[in-house]
């Protein structure tokens, strides 16, 4: 099992980044929480928050080239990724300015042009998709990348246990990434799956195993580091396990511990498992000034508003949009 423990060394020009994406997949996910009961937004929403450092995190590493592929709950991943805000919004709100034409929504967007292959609604789908992208880059002889991350309720589909298989099997060079929540909607670990955890029954296959918080950004760039240099130095595929707290219900924006499944998080847990407000705790004091910190604040706020202005006064699809773009047979 892969250990790393501490921060990492972060150039300013980094570190101010880096807060800028968690910030951007914060700040984009609160206001679709303001603007979703108009019922502007045409599709379901898996929000993320409280898992933001995992996509933002292990993305900042990934070298060049790399194919990702991801869940439906994949909001910041897509924004960490592109950067594209104005296109996010605009397949939020199911405009035809959208990059899928609408057609993607929440749980399908994707970005190949920066890496981001598919993202899917079902779940464990992308699993042996970027399988298949990995074995295709052993056949091309570019051991390109593939990373696919999935929540821990994939961890019980067949098709996660096949594709881990194929993978230490063959060697790929893949990263599974599993953002462990402790839950599958509603329901917890301890009532769904018969192994003491999930790194451990991952062990016995032939490939390198690393678990960490994923509300601590620095330690999910740490570990993934960690990860690939194991991987360069003795190539067979990587499992990162990183825990976080999903801070919403399931799907929809509002809060659901209310329901009594789960407890509601001591305001101290809640701040130490805030990966936003963590990192900008860390970065204060590490020197950097509120007024820094402020001031991308400030410009991704009005980011969000140019985009969710245009989105709100694009063109809906017109109804031959229904033929276009789709696959048979």
């Amino acid at each position: 099992m892969i250990q790393c423990e501490g921060g990492v060394k972060l150039k300013k020009q980094e570190a101010l980044g880096l807060f800028r994406k968690l910030l951007l997949g914060r700040l984009v996910e609160e206001r679709i929480r303001k603007e979703y009961p108009s019922d502007q937004i045409k599709t379901a929403a898996h929000l993320g928050i409280g898992g933001e450092a995992i996509p933002v995190g292990v993305g900042h590493c990934l070298p060049k080239g790399t194919k990702a592929f991801g869940t439906y709950r994949n909001h910041v991943l897509y924004l960490s990724m592109s950067d594209d805000v104005d296109g996010f919004f605009a397949e939020m709100y199911g405009r035809l300015t959208a990059p899928a034409k609408g057609k993607a929504g929440s749980m399908h967007m994707c970005s190949p042009e920066h890496g981001l292959m598919a993202t899917s609604a079902v779940v464990g789908t992308p699993i042996p998709l970027a399988a298949g992208a990995a074995l295709a880059s052993v056949y091309r002889q570019s051991r390109e990348l593939a990373v696919v991350f999935f929540g821990d309720g994939a961890v019980e589909e067949g098709v996660f246990w096949e594709t881990l298989n194929f993978a230490s099997l063959r060697q790929l060079p893949m990263v599974f990434v599993c953002e462990d929540n402790g839950l599958a909607i509603h329901t917890p670990t301890s009532e769904r799956q018969g192994f003491r955890s999930i790194p451990e029954a991952v062990a016995g296959f032939n490939c390198h195993v690393a678990s960490g918080d994923g509300s601590d950004l620095q330690g999910v760039i740490a570990l993934t580091r960690e990860m690939l240099k194991r991987m360069a130095e003795e190539p067979k595929p990587g499992f990162l396990h990183l825990t976080y707290l999903r801070f919403l219900e399931h799907v929809g924006p509002g809060e659901d511990f209310h329901i009594g499944y789960r407890r509601r998080p001591t305001p101290e847990e809640a701040e130490r498992l805030d990966p936003v407000r963590r990192f900008e705790k860390e970065l204060l004091q590490d020197g950097y000034s509120e007024p820094e910190l402020e001031a991308i604040r400030i410009e991704v706020a009005r980011q969000i508003d140019r985009s969710v202005a245009q989105a709100q006064q694009a063109p809906l699809p017109p109804a031959s949009e229904l033929y276009t773009d789709v696959v048979t047979g």
